[in-house]
């Protein structure tokens, strides 16, 4: 049997924490860059994404038991990127939002937002009309952090969108949106 997480999981800002106090925050960054840029899972990056992710079994990411899981490695080296962060990161990020995994997409696109990485903005919205409702939902969040005035067009045509939590993000973001340039874009 595969025990993929300890009887108490960390949470991840613990996980997180935990590595840097293993590794070093910069080693930690740059490792969660070169998974994220979709470098293998081996050897000391394979230590990490299974800490970053509470793993046991080596295999499981490695080998993706069961087959198609080595994507995880990638969410969960952008999901470390919300709690620790250098600029240096800031392009694989950006590329990651063409990621073939859509929790990779994700991720990638929350990021852009939590970091407010401007120089992404067209490919966030883009990413509005994703197939994902996930992924348009954390892009539509971070075109609210990142967009300009003509992003408000987007923004309100996914009010229109068949899923609840993309109509919601889309209101939020826009009252962002608003905020941060201080104008009524409703």
């Amino acid at each position: 049997m595969c025990l993929l997480r300890p009887a108490r999981a960390m949470r991840p800002d613990e996980q997180v924490r935990a590595a840097c106090r293993r590794w070093g925050e910069p080693t930690v960054v740059q490792r969660c860059a070169q998974l994220l840029a979709g470098r293998p899972a081996e050897g000391e990056l394979l230590a990490l994404a299974m800490a970053l992710g509470g793993l046991t079994d080596e295999a499981w990411l490695a080998g993706g038991k069961p087959p198609g899981h080595s994507h995880w490695g990638r969410v969960w080296a952008a999901r470390a990127l919300r709690y620790v962060w250098t600029e240096q990161a800031a392009p694989v990020v950006i590329a990651a939002l063409r990621d073939e995994q859509w929790r990779v997409r994700e991720m990638s696109a929350k990021l852009v937002g939590d970091r407010e990485l401007a120089e992404a903005v067209d490919l966030v919205a883009a990413l509005c009309r994703d197939a994902v409702p996930r992924v348009r939902a954390a892009a539509t969040r971070a075109l609210g952090a990142v967009g300009e005035s003509e992003h408000a067009d987007v923004l309100r045509d996914l009010r229109a969108d068949p899923e609840p939590v993309v109509v919601a993000a889309a209101d939020r973001a826009l009252d962002t949106l608003s905020r941060r340039l201080d104008r009524a874009l409703r």
